[in-house]
């Protein structure tokens, strides 16, 4: 199962070990049942504190336990092979469980510890959502920290059946004690504030108390990323709050128009950023949603952010880039039937959808891309484009067009997707030529339309905002309120792009630095708190 590059990666890891480790299987005579017990017995046979055992009795098969063997209260089950997206998250498993400390904020470990009750986690993924991997871990981590947690993590493409009797059609898919706890990505910290009716408080608290920055920057995506590596390398306190930090990265697979870099992934990409952030030694405050902004009265002054979770955070200069979000069709039904066949990844829910037909909205690059991408897994694709015309690049069309399972359609609008009150069915098409409207069964619907600004909570705060809500900001970065600055997909710059993100995240860090300099400040930092 794992090649030797694996192999020897996997030797490297497991020297990290403190204490021995037990995986447990529980097998059938299926083929994915003898690959699990391939797959353990090699990792068994890579160090000594590792032992394998093939005499589980647990109803989903295969499936195994990896567990501390000084504690077997403390446990973690992997149903299917956790292989693509996540051998890193097993990786981690077995690291955790052997006692190598995991890297997370202390006060977060001492949370899922001292949660109290009892919590049954079972998560579904998918082993090509990229998604799901922090999900994993999260749930990982407490079971192995807290022994009334337990956390049994399935991959669909084993589980079909029971992805079809519970309904499982977006990934990640969380349930708890039974129930729906939750769909989609989620951090360690999220799944907490859902559990402990005080970690938002406690987080609150945190923000609260932190000094005054220089310069704070809202979003931390590539364009949040480059201005704070800017201000704090001409020595400004630069502090980044970011909702989800990667923001779109997170959701983008392949990469290859980065100039420097041939191939990445998004995820990837977002990695090597936060690492850069930790370099500079720039305060990075993840998980902290901005929802009001109170700006300085006069240049020189402190800007006040306040975050969903009542904390507040001061700085004399401010970036806003908080980037843009996947639009919403707003057609009845689309919300009814979200991550119930209504889906927004093709990397994470595809493989949810393997030989059924599916419809994808937009003819745009993305539209076009994830047509393609599905069209290798699902029985058939059609996707509609509502201009007369695909807006995609050649060469993606060239390519579309290839493939003997898409039906293409274009001056195609949707008015409705439709159900049964579980599941998506369908979707109503007219054609906006002939005014014909017709009714497409089919189980998915892909939404591929373009990106809507988060800047939402900047209207009537005294900041310019564009007829489509994007942040007006001149040559400089530089918004109509003194010293606040904007970059990336949040404003008026018209390409949408990571590169230029980048660079107009340095361009808006140049800009507040020439602002700090040339304004000085009019109440004291250490007395602003």
């Amino acid at each position: 199962m794992l090649d030797a590059n694996m192999q020897n990666q996997l030797k490297q890891y497991l020297a990290n070990l403190r204490e021995p480790i037990e995986l447990v299987a529980s097998l059938d005579d299926s083929e994915k049942s003898e690959q699990t017990r391939q797959l353990l017995t090699e990792i068994a046979e890579l160090h000594s504190d590792v032992s394998a055992q093939f005499d589980g009795t647990h109803d989903r098969k295969p499936s195994f336990i990896i567990r501390r063997a000084s504690d077997a209260e403390k446990w973690v089950r992997f149903a299917g092979l956790p292989m693509g997206h996540e051998f890193t998250s097993l990786v981690l498993a077995l690291l955790w469980a052997g006692g190598h400390p995991p890297k997370v904020d202390a006060d977060l470990i001492e949370q899922v510890r001292s949660l109290e009750g009892d919590f049954e986690f079972e998560m579904f993924f998918s082993l090509s959502c990229h998604n799901c991997p922090d999900v994993v871990q999260a749930l990982t981590l407490m079971a192995l920290e807290n022994p009334r947690i337990t956390a049994t993590l399935i991959e669909g493409g084993t589980f079909q059946q029971e992805v079809e009797d519970r309904g499982v059609l977006a990934v990640p898919a969380t349930f708890l004690n039974g129930e729906s706890f939750y769909n989609g990505k989620m951090e360690l910290a999220e799944i907490l504030s859902k559990l402990d009716s005080g970690a938002d408080e406690k987080a609150a608290e945190k923000l609260s108390a932190k000094d005054p920055f220089e310069v704070l920057i809202v979003g931390g995506g590539p364009a949040g990323t480059a201005s704070g590596v800017y201000t704090a390398r001409k020595g400004f306190r630069t502090g980044i709050a970011a909702e989800r930090f990667g923001g779109q990265l997170q959701d983008t697979l392949g990469i290859e128009n980065l100039p420097g870099t041939s191939y990445t992934e998004g995820p990837k990409l977002s990695d090597n950023l936060k690492q850069q952030i930790g370099e500079n030694e720039i305060d990075l405050m993840d998980l902290a949603r901005a929802v009001q902004l109170e700006a300085a009265s006069e240049a020189g002054g402190m800007h006040k952010v306040t975050m969903a979770n009542g904390a507040v955070l001061k700085s004399r200069a401010l970036i806003l880039s908080t980037g843009a979000r996947w639009r919403n069709l707003g057609i009845p039904g689309e919300e009814e039937y979200r991550n119930k066949g209504v889906a927004y990844c093709p990397h994470c829910d595809g493989p949810l959808f393997k030989g059924k037909r599916i419809a994808v909205i937009g003819g745009g690059n993305s539209g076009v891309e994830a047509a393609i991408d599905l069209a290798k897994i699902v029985g058939h694709v059609t996707l509609i484009e509502y201009d007369d015309k695909l807006r995609a690049d050649e060469v993606l069309q060239r390519k579309l067009r290839s493939l003997g399972n898409v039906e293409i359609i274009t001056s195609g609008q949707t008015t409705e997707v439709t159900g049964d009150g579980n599941r998506v069915n369908g979707l109503v098409l007219k054609d906006r030529t002939s005014g014909d409207e017709r009714t497409i069964e089919l189980e998915g619907v892909f939404i591929q339309i373009g990106l809507v600004p988060n800047t939402e909570w900047l209207k009537d705060t005294g900041l310019e905002l564009s007829q489509y809500g994007e942040i007006v900001i001149d040559k400089h970065g530089a918004t109509n309120l003194p010293g606040i600055y904007a970059a990336g997909d949040a404003t008026t710059v018209p390409d949408k792009q990571i590169v230029v993100a980048m660079g107009e995240g340095a361009k808006a860090g140049l800009g507040a630095f020439d602002y700090l300099i040339r304004n000085e400040p009019v109440e004291d930092i250490a007395q602003a708190a």
